[in-house]
């Protein structure tokens, strides 16, 4: 195990369970985000009635996490009293952890176990869901893009759980 994964393990050791607080869909590119309660997620695919199902198997997007408390900044940020994460194009809101120290680690959700890797940065069409400035308001704060590890169900009000690194050689370390 590298220098940043033994970092990011330790810090992340005694991290508090998460909540899953929103759950959003996308049946093709540019599509009208559908808001569902329960979804499954299928190993190296994504999540069933995403567009990004259809896309590479074995992409590192195939689902983006945000936190309600990135999205409280973005607020800040562009003047809103709040957004409605549908404009934000992502497929997970959750909350009560640190985004920041979530990336390259893995989080159980319901049955599924996803491995988070690149930021999931802000496309120019923020600019016209939030208004202008709406990208840069984003920018540090678009979230997480991630694989699905082990395919299950998972429904909004689960625990997110940070796993322990089991095998360093099973990571996604840079």
């Amino acid at each position: 195990m590298n220098s940043q994964a033994r970092l990011l393990d330790k810090l992340c050791a005694n991290i508090a369970p998460g909540k899953l607080e929103w759950i959003g869909l996308r049946s093709e590119r540019r599509g009208e985000v559908v808001v569902i309660d329960q979804a499954e997620a299928v190993v190296g695919l994504g999540l069933v009635g995403d567009h990004r199902m259809k896309k590479t198997p074995g992409s590192a997007r195939q689902v983006t996490l945000i936190s309600s408390e990135y999205i409280e900044a973005i607020c800040r940020h562009t003047g809103h009293s709040s957004i409605d994460p549908r404009l934000l194009r992502r497929n997970l809101v959750i909350s009560g952890m640190n985004m920041n120290l979530l990336r390259y680690q893995r989080l159980q959700i319901g049955d599924v176990i996803l491995e988070t890797n690149a930021l999931c940065h802000p496309c120019s069409r923020m600019d016209e869901a939030l208004g202008k400035g709406g990208t840069a308001a984003m920018f540090g704060y678009g979230g997480l893009c991630a694989k699905v590890i082990q395919g299950g169900a998972f429904s909004v009000g689960d625990a997110v759980i940070r796993l322990p690194v089991i095998d360093s050689q099973e990571r996604l370390f840079p």
